[in-house]
């Protein structure tokens, strides 16, 4: 992308938000609060929601560039009474809030089915009631195309998901289609790749292996690299995934489309374990076999076709792993104490 064209495209999004009203379900995680930190860079009047539910990522930290800008809601989207006073004269919905750990879906499915087939429908059907207008814009999960015949995986490919928490989040998908063909509510599905970056969850490992591999870095642990370390992924920064879902947002040629958000040129956990190596001094990584969860629900190689999302905005990823890796490195080394504790 030129500069001439990131330029253009800036003042695009400024005239597609500036002054308008967006609720960010999902707000203080990772996706969510990102988004949100941008929007308001773009003039937007923006309200956050979120459930802070133990573990999946809510950060009251991560809005803190923004805390004086923006309205919060503590509330969870499976409460129609919250959802339908929310929903009100939005004129954007990004919903990022769903059950994002496939690990936790093979030991409890009803968490999945609940928050993100129930909590869909609660958003959805107020929207039917109280704001149709609204442009919805869904964040999914590469996770739904399940194992892939044939690479780079595009959006009319079957989907054949492995386990409940993706067949959970294609079965919100359809439900926001189904709305749309029912009532004419706008929508936008989206298919994210592995993003990495600032604000993510570093608790845990249940989701988030690039960020998780830079906390085990600058903890002075081993990288664990799984089998040969060459199954291939599209990592994709933070950044570049913002400016993806804000333009797809703002394109009215993306209305009821389902849009992959990644990258076509993928590397691998190796080299991902090898550039965080190289940015951390004393960090190291080693090879391990796959746990049974992990080889259950990995899914072999992937990475997407963006040729979709390309023509209708123009959008490709502008930020190398190299780039990427080290600004996250650097944003945990400043602020870790607000995403984890080292053990006693």
């Amino acid at each position: 992308m030129t500069e001439k064209s990131a330029g253009a495209w800036n003042q695009r999004l400024q005239d597609a938000f500036t002054g308008k009203k967006v609720l960010v379900l999902g707000g203080m995680g990772f996706v969510g609060s990102s988004l949100a930190i941008r929007l308001v860079g773009l003039g937007a009047d923006v309200l956050i929601a979120d459930a802070m539910i133990d573990s999946y990522g809510g950060n009251v930290f991560n809005i803190a560039p923004i805390t004086d800008k923006v309205r919060v809601n503590y509330c969870d989207i499976r409460d129609p009474s919250a959802i339908n006073y929310l929903v009100r004269g939005q004129d954007y919905v990004f919903h990022s809030a769903a059950q994002v750990c496939h690990l936790m879906s093979l030991r409890d499915p009803y968490p999945d089915i609940d928050i993100n087939i129930k909590g869909t429908a609660v958003i959805m059907e107020a929207l039917r009631q109280f704001n149709p207008r609204a442009v919805v814009v869904k964040l999914g999960s590469r996770g739904q195309y399940g194992p892939v015949s044939r690479l780079p995986a595009r959006e009319d490919d079957r989907p054949e998901p492995k386990g409940i928490y993706e067949i959970s989040l294609l079965a919100a998908e359809h439900l926001l289609s189904s709305y749309k063909r029912a009532h004419g509510i706008s929508c936008v599905l989206l298919r994210l790749t592995n993003i990495y970056g600032p604000r993510a969850q570093m608790r845990h490992d249940r989701f988030g292996v690039a960020n998780w591999f830079v906390r085990l870095a600058l903890e002075g642990k081993p990288i664990p690299v799984f089998g040969d370390g060459l199954i291939k992924r599209d990592f994709l920064y933070i950044d570049d995934c913002v400016e993806a879902i804000l333009r797809v947002a703002g394109t009215s040629d993306a209305d009821g489309q389902v849009l992959n958000i990644g990258r076509d040129d993928p590397s691998n956990f190796l080299e991902l374990a090898q550039t965080i190596v190289r940015n951390v001094d004393q960090a190291s990584w080693e090879h391990r076999p796959f746990s049974v969860e992990r080889r259950i629900q990995e899914p072999g190689d992937f990475y997407s076709d963006i040729t979709k999302i390309t023509g209708l905005t123009g959008w490709r990823p502008t930020t190398s792993m190299e780039t990427g890796i080290k600004a996250t490195i650097e944003y945990y080394r400043q602020h870790k104490g607000h995403y984890w504790h080292d053990e006693p």
